[in-house]
Order: C-alpha cells, then structure tokens, then sequence
C-alpha cells in the first residue's frame, strides 16, 4: 500500500542529530574543555565502555519491557566522511542495533560521553521509540490524506499528502523521546558506574536546535535539565 511506503521512508531509526565534525556551524571548544584524545586512547575507551554498559542496558531492558529483543549489537559505522553521530534502529529479525560513527568516537572527551550516548540509544529501543515514531507517522500519513481527499485532491496530490503527513507525524513527539531516552540514559549510565552528567557535557560542543517548530531533537539546555534532574533522583 503507498501509505505504508510513504511511512518507511520517513521512519527507520530513533537517531540523534548530527554532530558536524568541521564547519562553520561547529561551537567553539568549551572553557577548559579536555583534548581531543589519540586513536589508540579512544578505541580503548569505546572498548572499555561497550563492554560495562551493554550489560547493564540489557539488563534495564529486560527489566522494563515485555516480549522484546533486549540483546544489543553494537557496531562502528565505518563509512567515510560520516559526521559524529550515534543511532538506534533494528536488523531484520529485530535485533536492537546501536550505531556509532567513527567521527564520534573520536570526539568524545572521555569514557562518560560514550556511556551516556550509548545509554540514551538504547534508551530509544527500551522506550520502544521507532514503533511509537511508526504509529505516529501512520496517523499523519491518514489525516493528510484525508485531508487532501476532501479537498479534491488528485491521486498525486494525496500521495505528496501522505508522505509530508507521515513526515510531521514522525516529528510530532520526537522530542518527547529524545528526553525520555536522556533520563533513561542517565540511569544507565550511572547504573553502569559512569558519571552522566559528565558525560552529558558533549552537548556544550554541539549545535543548539533551539525549539524549532517541528524540529526533532529539543533545545539543548532541556537535555541537560533532564539529566540534572534524574541524576539528582537516584
């Protein structure tokens, strides 16, 4: 059915906005901001980090959920030129899958950066985010439609309908999510002996979305709220 086309091209993994490697766009380093690390020193880290908090994601996941896959692959995404970023999706057979660029790896400061962003994507797939992001285009891709129908709208018409409407569908909550994964991520992190308000410091070195009408990732001074605010709860 194009309905359900139009929604797979919008929605296939709960990700975190790009953090641009070089440019104009990127923020000046923070005061008193750590070096950057070498290669060796940060593939030790990711290593090191991978193997704590794995375990503890899983072990959160099959404690908050029912009848879902909580057995995480964690891979590198190696492509070339890929700017610093992490996401989570699902394989065929519904593995959680959480992606790292190797740009990101790079730019993080410390072991905590690591942890954290890993405990927020999982954070994605506990919370059950891409099927939620799914049920949420679906209604955008049916009310668009809809609407474009009564309008008078030929079939092209209603299919430009469905898609732009699967589109806001898909962004309608996406901050809400992206908060939900960061105070989850903040108990991973933490259960796992990490420091998450450290590690949530890399959103002082990112691009600030603001509060974008429709945009997908929250301002980022609400982030790191949220991880105040959870830390201070455990």
């Amino acid at each position: 059915m194009r309905i359900f086309s139009a929604i797979a091209a919008v929605v296939l993994v709960a990700a975190c906005e790009p953090i641009p490697a070089s440019g104009p766009m990127t923020p000046q380093p923070v005061q008193n901001a750590q070096p950057s690390l070498s290669g060796q020193q940060t593939t030790r880290n990711f290593l090191r980090v991978l193997q704590t908090v794995e375990p503890v994601a899983e072990r959160e996941c099959r404690t908050r959920t029912t009848g879902i896959n909580c057995d995480f692959n964690i891979v590198v995404d190696d492509r070339p030129n890929q700017p610093a970023n992490a996401y989570q999706t699902e394989d065929k057979a519904g593995r959680p899958v959480i992606a790292f660029t190797l740009a990101l790896i790079a730019d993080a400061r410390n072991e905590d950066e690591l942890a954290f962003v890993m405990g927020h994507e999982a954070s994605h797939h506990i919370e059950g985010h891409i099927a939620r992001q799914q049920q949420n285009a679906v209604a955008g891709a049916v009310i668009f439609a809809g609407l474009a129908s009564l309008s008078g709208g030929d079939s092209s018409a209603v299919e430009t309908a469905q898609r732009l409407g699967a589109q806001v569908g898909a962004r309608t909550y996406s901050k809400d999510f992206e908060l939900e994964a960061d105070a989850l991520g903040t108990v991973i992190t933490a259960r796992a002996g990490y420091n998450p308000l450290r590690g949530a410091e890399f959103f002082t070195r990112i691009p600030d979305p603001g509060d974008r009408f429709l945009g997908t990732h929250p301002p980022n001074a609400s982030r790191l709220d949220t991880v105040r605010r959870t830390a201070a709860g455990l």
